[in-house]
Parts: structure tokens; sequence; C-alpha cells
């Protein structure tokens, strides 16, 4: 247990994991832009009346609305993949050379990725279809406050939000586990010496 919470690395590993989180950061921050200009085309309302103002963001012009929503999406998912590129680094890099590394992180990134996107898709068809649908009660005080005339869209947008991150978890902890088996097995299979 000790290994895992306070590992043994070098100076050399300690830099290359901190690699690993920076890149990992741009990759997610990547995908949040466009995971949010996609949403923003299903639902504007979930930026312009929520979005927006939790970030900071409340009276945008209409001409850089695409770029607050394009900064939103960065600023909402930089750190996922920073801690993500993180610990795929921690769980590689003192394991297996640095092109194994490397191959084996991104492969558990687009793992992530996908999951992510299977999880959004799936919470694009849960969502509530009309407003008489029972769980829209549990949305009613938030589009009520907020004046929200697309209320379909706007828990369109919510539940893909909700469920990309969900997925986003079940992507990361799925590919830590991948990357733990890959190298336990490397590790095994070395030759003693």
């Amino acid at each position: 247990m000790r290994g895992l919470l306070y590992p043994r690395l070098n100076l050399r590993q300690a830099g290359l994991m901190l690699a690993f989180a920076a890149v990992g950061a741009v990759i997610a921050g990547a995908y949040g832009v466009v995971h949010d200009q996609v949403t923003f085309t299903v639902g504007p309302e979930y930026f312009t009346k929520f979005k927006f103002e939790q970030f900071g963001y409340g009276g945008v012009e209409q001409s850089s609305v695409r770029w607050t929503v394009a900064k939103i999406g960065f600023q909402a998912t930089w750190w996922v993949g920073f801690f993500a590129g993180w610990f795929m680094g921690r769980v590689t890099i003192p394991r297996v050379a640095m092109e194994r590394a490397v191959c084996w992180s991104m492969w558990a990134v687009v793992g992530m990725m996908v999951c992510a996107l299977v999880f959004a898709a799936v919470g694009y068809g849960m969502a509530p279809h009309s407003v008489d649908d029972p769980r829209v009660e549990s949305w009613a005080r938030m589009w009520r406050n907020w004046g929200i005339d697309d209320v379909h869209a706007f828990m369109q947008v919510g539940y893909v939000h909700n469920a990309s991150y969900l997925g986003g978890l079940v992507g990361l902890v799925g590919g830590l586990i991948g990357l733990r088996l890959l190298c336990a097995r490397r590790e095994r299979c070395l030759p003693a010496g």
C-alpha cells in the first residue's frame, strides 16, 4: 500500500508524469471544446442561461457566444485530463519503457473518451422527451427560475453533460485497471535479473 500512496520516483519519472498530465489536460480540454460546441447546438440555453453564469461569463455579446462556449468546454474538462494523465503516467512510467508507457496510456485515453461518448449518447437517449415526463419536476425549479424556453433541449444537454462526466470517470477507472494489469503481466513475463 505504501508504494501506491507514496511512490518512489526519481526526478525524471516525476517530470514525465507531469508531461503526461499536461498532454492529458490538452486532450481533455480539446474534447470539452468539441463536446460543448455540439451540446450548444442542441440546447443553447443550457449555456446562455446556466453555464455562462456558473463560469462567470454573464453578459456575453452575441458575436462571441461560440467562443465563450469553447472556453467553458476547455475549463470544465482540462483538469479531468490532467489527473487522468498523471495517474496513467503513475501506473506506467515506473514499470515499462517510455514508448510502451506512451502507447498504452494513449489507448487508455482513447478508451476513456469512447466511454464518455457512449455514456453521453445514453444520457441523450435517457433524457425526458416531453414536459409531461415525471422526471421533469426535478428540473422545474431550475428552468422556472432561469426562464428556460426550450425545457426539453435544456434537460437533454444536462443529461448529456452529467453522463459524460460519469462515462469519463468509468473510462478512467477502467483504463487504470487495464494499465495496471498490462504492467503486472509485463513484469511477470520479464526474465529475472
